[in-house]
């Protein structure tokens, strides 16, 4: 088995450590006093850390040279979506009740659940073609450009936790630090590439964000 093969065996259970822990939580009675809030933030906070550590791949990959990071990107991505889509069901289900009413009055009156639907519609799209017979289909050029929606995701998806918290920001205001550091990575890497001083090549291809 290659390297990594072994690293995303390693990984695996690492991604899923965050469910377990809620799942023993729920099972001993100790989510505290609104378990339904408890769940709610925990899934977030995995799926925005998720992202982030999608995002901070494919820097790592070019400051470090081990071009085999590159591999493990698809299966963070995907461990991702799967978060927001915990997420997003205990807010339908466990919040909500599936009451179609109560959710689009919800949408209406409070900008930050229309800022978090945002984000999750946009992740799909990602999640859905990050197979390799998606990204032949899409070709290499159009599947990256659908993928950069990443960026707008994971945008979205802070500012949703910025107006959520409403006054204890302290939380989102660190993921949109690490966001902007690695956007900002990306906005010198784009300009170098575009001005000569740095070899243009063809991007790789190989999971839920594009480089």
């Amino acid at each position: 088995m290659t390297r990594v093969g072994w690293l995303k065996l390693a990984i695996f259970p690492l991604c899923l450590a965050p469910l377990g822990l809620l799942v023993w939580k729920a099972a001993n009675a100790n989510l505290g006093a609104n378990p339904i809030e408890a769940i709610t933030h925990s899934t977030g906070d995995w799926t925005l850390r998720l992202l982030l550590v999608t995002l901070a791949i494919t820097p790592l990959r070019k400051l470090t040279g081990q071009l085999w990071l590159i591999g493990l990107r698809r299966m963070i991505g995907l461990f991702a979506f799967f978060y927001g889509c915990l997420h997003f069901l205990t807010y339908i289900w466990l919040d909500q009740g599936f009451d179609v009413h109560s959710m689009a009055k919800d949408v209406y009156k409070r900008p930050f659940i229309t800022m978090g639907f945002t984000a999750f519609v946009l992740l799909i799209p990602l999640a859905v073609t990050s197979t390799r017979k998606m990204i032949q289909r899409l070709g290499g050029r159009r599947w990256q450009w659908l993928h950069r929606l990443i960026y707008v995701t994971a945008t979205a998806a802070i500012v949703h936790f910025t107006w959520a918290m409403k006054k204890d920001i302290h939380r989102p205001i660190e993921y949109g630090i690490v966001l902007a550091m690695l956007l900002g990575y990306r906005v010198v890497a784009w300009a170098r590439a575009s001005t000569g001083n740095q070899p243009k090549r063809v991007p790789e291809v190989t999971g839920i964000a594009a480089d």
